[in-house]
């Protein structure tokens, strides 16, 4: 919150730009660059993206999402680390196992998991968005096998595995007691508990959730482009905040996705905002199959190599200039010319007032 807090404001610092063409100058503070800030993914989502372009293959893209049950939403908040690292594992193996049974696909898939946690309301709602091609390589890597079309793979079957992969996962962690249990979850410390609790579990249906193909790699760009640096809440949900209410835009999906308003306690909208920031260091975009960090850099040209389909020219990044945005006044370059600390700030601000004063 601290960093959240400071964001764009003086006290992070800042540095000065200048148009090239007309000399237009300004002053802009530093962001804070904190990955749950919502003013500071725009970059970074821009920068992932280009490299995602330059990995999609001329197939089909499926939109496969995993849920966990409401039940589990209180454990895995006092235990983030554990059960979201075995929710993108769980289901991350449930789609390879599934994908290579020569009874459905019979082949290596690759895909990119995106971890979510929250809902429209900012309650806890723990889910893996999964992006992935149709099809993948044979046993052999000698052929790529396609998906049927329309189809990848059968959301039911998935639903048991990722089930049973999940609650083979709990069990394991309680038993090499890496789980804890405060307040209402206190009395699942106690092992009977914790195993009628997974047996009630193990009873129930859990949802996994197959989107048709996206149209093409462009519409699978325009989906990553809302799901992977998003946090929470975005500010242009923001609809109102005073010193006792803030009120907030939501998409109500039980009543035909209709938009609706909540108002919430300043301290109540905090709280569950607070509830998805993650433990330091836990990645919740990762990479599986033959898009894994470990293989994708062999693998990924040897799906282009059978699918005939070559390297995408790419332009050069903009990120190895010093341009930032276009200015203003005459839409020409602007670099920044100077780093400020936050005690320089004040002077520099002085000083540029004093410049425009003069001319």
């Amino acid at each position: 919150m601290s960093a959240i807090e400071r964001c764009r404001t003086a006290a992070l610092g800042g540095h000065v730009e200048r148009c090239e063409k007309c000399s237009h100058t300004v002053i802009a503070y530093n962001s804070c660059r904190n990955r749950h800030c919502p003013k500071c993914q725009g970059a970074a989502a821009r920068e992932w993206l280009a490299e995602r372009e330059a990995e999609l293959l001329p197939v089909p893209y499926y939109h496969v999402v995993f849920t966990l049950p409401a039940r589990i939403a209180d454990i895995a908040y006092q235990n983030k680390a554990v059960i979201y690292d075995l929710l993108l594992k769980a289901s991350s193996e449930t789609m390879l196992t599934i994908a290579a049974d020569p009874k459905h696909l019979g082949a290596r898939i690759g895909l990119l998991s995106i971890l979510h946690t929250w809902g429209q309301t900012l309650q806890p709602h723990p889910h893996i968005h999964c992006v992935v091609p149709g099809g993948g390589l044979s046993p052999d890597h000698t052929q790529w096998i396609s998906s049927p079309s329309n189809f990848f793979l059968p959301v039911k079957v998935l639903s048991r595995v990722f089930r049973r992969k999940f609650v083979a996962g709990l069990r394991r962690a309680f038993r090499s007691h890496q789980l804890a249990f405060y307040g209402e979850c206190l009395a699942l410390a106690n092992q009977s508990n914790f195993s009628a609790f997974l047996y009630r579990l193990s009873r129930q249906d859990w949802v996994v959730y197959a989107k048709p193909p996206f149209g093409g790699p462009e519409h699978v760009l325009h989906y990553l482009a809302r799901y992977t640096h998003r946090v929470a809440i975005s500010n242009h949900r923001l609809l109102a905040v005073t010193e006792s209410a803030v009120a907030f835009r939501w998409k109500d999906y039980a009543h035909g996705s209709k938009q609706r308003t909540m108002t919430l306690s300043p301290e109540e909208f905090l709280r569950r905002f607070l509830q998805h920031v993650l433990p330091k260091g836990f990645p919740r975009i990762r990479y599986f199959g033959w898009l894994a960090n470990r293989a994708r850099k062999q693998l990924l040209p040897l799906c282009r190599h059978l699918l005939r389909h070559s390297l995408p020219a790419t332009e050069a990044s903009s990120s190895n200039t010093l341009a930032t945005w276009p200015c203003p006044r005459c839409q020409g370059p602007m670099r920044v010319v100077e780093r400020l600390t936050a005690a320089q700030i004040p002077f520099a601000e002085r000083r540029l007032i004093c410049v425009y004063d003069s001319s």
